[in-house]
């Protein structure tokens, strides 16, 4: 999934204020380290998840039968093969 920086960094904004008005939770490292920490998160798993949708394209293009995408066959198999290889990966 392609996110712009600015929207990673909202989203890494909105994780750490929604984490300071927690009350049951305690930093063990200043706010700055840990937006840091979120964001490196946030980046790790969107890189993980288009190297799966890369190798799910790849494998759907293997098939004979050449599928639209979009279409509704498509989707399923995109889905199957994506829960397969995240589940390979450990995710």
């Amino acid at each position: 999934m392609k996110l712009s920086r600015e929207k990673i960094n909202h989203l890494t904004n909105l994780v750490v204020k929604d984490m300071e008005e927690c009350e049951d939770v305690d930093f063990l490292v200043e706010p700055q380290e840990l937006r840091m920490n979120v964001l490196r998160a946030i980046s790790n798993e969107l890189i993980i998840d288009d190297e799966i949708e890369e190798e799910v394209r790849r494998i759907l293009s293997t098939y004979s039968s050449r599928l639209v995408e979009g279409s509704r066959d498509w989707e399923i198999l995109f889905n199957k093969h994506y829960d397969q290889e995240a589940k390979r990966r450990g995710i």
